[in-house]
């Protein structure tokens, strides 16, 4: 039995997004979320649910779910997988485009509903903290006196993460493994046995009932992020080389491009490599890695 990696966004959102993942967006966000007198979510509504020729069009790092609660609130959940430059901005922007869109010009501003942005980073985020769980609202610095639930910002830092499933306490644990560990599991563990829509979210990443084509999206979805992460290590390598060896911003600056346009050709190479090796075909090798047939048939040669 294998599953699929949920951090990628075309698992991510089968699962949070899809047309009958209802039930289990609200046991994972009642699991994350702490409201006021330990409110729960009984209802919402996602909007705009995942269509796949829309993912596998996508050329980005992250994706997300919106949903509207049944309590008038919206949420939006984004996985982000790389940590890219102006990230954080992003995330507050996007989370005061949602409050600010809900306004027509003849509405009046108490028509307003609350914003929280949720969101999951595979890297870390606040490295001087220890929680897993951060949940930020605008309050009065020095007595904290909150000023408006308006906009609330929730971030889950899963590499501080480090449980294995025999020690999940609750029901939040659980949801955090499942995120995190699925798409290198054989197996469901018997802590779930009671987790109903953990064991649906469980079905819906299992491969085996996937098609080709469906496999083929979870696959290039994959490649790029791999080929994203490796070249931005290469370019932060090379940059401190140069940044040494120079001594001048000039330097780092230079040595960053260049190491990041050789990353990712290094990458494909390598990727193109192993592909070969397990009898992949050179047309579909070339859709995948963009490399052209004679540099494959090189490699070949090789």
């Amino acid at each position: 039995m294998r599953f699929l990696n949920v951090k990628t966004d075309y698992a991510f959102k089968k699962v949070f997004g899809g047309d009958g993942s209802k039930d289990i967006l609200i046991s994972f966000l009642n699991s994350v979320i702490v409201f006021e007198n330990n409110e729960k979510i009984k209802d919402l509504i996602i909007v705009d649910p995942y269509q796949i020729p829309l993912i596998k069009g996508m050329k980005d790092t992250y994706v997300d779910v919106k949903a509207r609660l049944g309590n008038g609130k919206s949420v939006i959940i984004e996985m982000q997988v790389l940590n890219v430059e102006g990230f954080e901005k992003r995330i507050l922007y996007n989370a005061a485009k949602a409050y600010s869109s809900q306004l027509l010009s003849a509405e009046k501003f108490k028509s307003l509903e609350p914003v929280i942005a949720l969101t999951l980073t595979d890297f870390i985020m606040f490295p001087e903290i220890e929680k897993l769980i951060t949940c930020f609202k605008l309050i009065e610095k020095e007595v904290l006196l909150k000023y408006a639930d308006e906009i609330e910002l929730i971030f889950i830092e899963l590499p501080k993460f480090n449980k294995d499933s025999t020690q999940l306490e609750d029901i939040t644990d659980k949801w955090i493994y499942f995120i995190k560990n699925a798409g290198s599991l054989e197996y469901i563990p018997e802590t779930f046995d009671k987790e109903i829509e953990i064991k649906k979210a469980f079905d819906i990443v299992n491969t085996a009932g996937m098609s080709e084509a469906e496999l083929e999206v979870q696959f290039k979805r994959l490649d790029f992020i791999y080929l994203q992460r490796g070249a931005i290590l290469f370019a932060e390598k090379q940059g401190m080389q140069q940044g040494m060896l120079q001594g001048i911003q000039q330097g780092i600056q230079q040595g960053i491009q260049q190491g990041l346009a050789q990353g990712i050709n290094q990458t494909k190479l390598e990727i193109a490599k192993k592909m070969l090796s397990s009898g992949i075909e050179i047309d579909k090798i070339s859709l995948l890695t963009d490399l052209n047939a004679a540099e494959i048939l090189k490699l070949k040669a090789q």
